[in-house]
């Protein structure tokens, strides 16, 4: 073998291609909103993450009409801050009687939201359920299928998909711009103690099944139904206080590639947030200290783009999801977060739940309920 045979070290990956900057392409990652459509909405459920509805609403120059609560005190406090001109009311059958109430964004709990849900899309309201959208994938198939007979829209929360940077990403994966993807590996590590002393310590898959919901439903933005299988692990962080373990990691596989995904959810100094999306033409890449500060990196071989992308995950998030419903129903479409698609993004959920009580790989889909849920 010749000097020349050797491998180098760019053959090693010790040394990199030299690529030139590039301007970075244009690509549709803000919070869509309609043309002309501007119904009116009624808010159900004014407990703690309502606030970022309505401030999104209200920034983005919606008509919420109506803000429903089982307490009324709760829901006045809430109508006062955002729409002091909006009714606050305690009966939900009240707004489905109003005709003039066309879309609902209904908030509380899965247990509680399914049954809402339900009545509101045989009332004929388009629905925006908060996340996650079901507990059970049947009932999940069987709101959507009663959402179609009645001829109207059916969208889930997941409002990071509009968060700027997983917004880029996904816009770009859309347009082409890195050929199919073959890799997506997302890290999170970050302080997740304020749930101590508040409900969220009951949920024991807590970091699975509130929070990465929004990092399975990133993935499934990019792969759809093709996941084969998840192995998933959770554990508990040494000295959290906490009751759910704080520390889950799940490996997805997937037609022509792979996914990781880790949570760290016990790091108190040096948080950190990272994102790569490898394909066949390219990658994109996303990192920063927390869920609102993120520069992404789109890389070809044409060259480094370095968006300048505007905006946050709170609360141009919420905005987007409501947004994009709207646009779908001006456009008679589906909802890129419609709830038909966020059954896929569960099913990967459910399958690591699963998978971190098992120890064994599962098969999206095959676990219809969120275990211990």
């Amino acid at each position: 073998m010749s000097k020349d045979d050797l491998p180098s070290e760019s053959d090693y990956a010790l040394v990199g291609k030299t690529l030139p900057e590039i301007a970075a392409p244009e690509l549709p990652y803000r919070p869509p909103m309609p043309k002309s459509y501007r119904p009116k909405i009624a808010l159900v459920g004014a407990g703690g993450i309502s606030f970022a509805h309505l401030d999104a609403y209200r920034r983005a120059g919606l008509d919420v009409a109506a803000v429903m609560s089982r307490s009324l005190a709760r829901a006045t406090t809430r109508r006062d801050e955002f729409y002091p001109e909006a009714i606050a009311t305690d009966d939900f059958d009240s707004l489905l009687r109003r005709d003039d109430i066309e879309v609902l964004d209904i908030t509380p709990h899965p247990a509680e939201r399914t049954p809402l849900v339900e009545a509101a899309l045989k009332a004929g309201k388009h629905v925006l359920s908060q996340k996650p959208f079901v507990t059970d994938l049947d009932a999940g198939e069987r709101l959507v299928e009663l959402a179609d007979r009645n001829s109207v829209k059916l969208a889930v929360n997941q409002n990071g998909r509009w968060a700027p940077h997983f917004a880029y990403i996904r816009e770009a994966v859309r347009a082409g711009l890195v050929g199919d993807v073959i890799s997506s590996h997302t890290a999170v590590h970050w302080d997740h103690s304020w749930i101590v002393g508040t409900p969220f310590e009951k949920i024991d898959d807590l970091i699975f099944f509130d929070f990465a919901v929004h990092w399975f439903d990133f993935l499934s933005s990019l792969i759809g139904a093709k996941g084969t299988s998840v192995y998933a692990t959770r554990a508990r962080a040494a000295g959290q206080q906490a009751k759910p373990p704080l520390l889950a990691q799940a490996l997805v596989a997937f037609d022509g590639g792979q996914a990781s995904l880790a949570f760290d959810a016990a790091i108190r100094h040096g948080p950190l947030d990272t994102t790569f999306v490898g394909g066949t033409l390219g990658s994109l890449a996303s990192t920063g200290p927390n869920l609102g500060e993120q520069s992404v990196t789109l890389t070809t071989a044409w060259g480094v783009a370095r968006p300048k992308l505007e905006g946050a995950w709170f609360n141009d998030g919420f905005a987007g999801t409501m947004g994009e419903l709207l646009v779908a129903v001006e456009e008679k479409r589906e909802p890129l977060n419609g709830a038909r698609g966020n059954l896929d993004s569960l099913a990967l959920c459910f399958a690591a739940m699963a998978s971190a009580h098992t120890g064994m790989a599962v098969q999206p889909g095959t676990v219809r309920k969120a275990p211990g849920i």
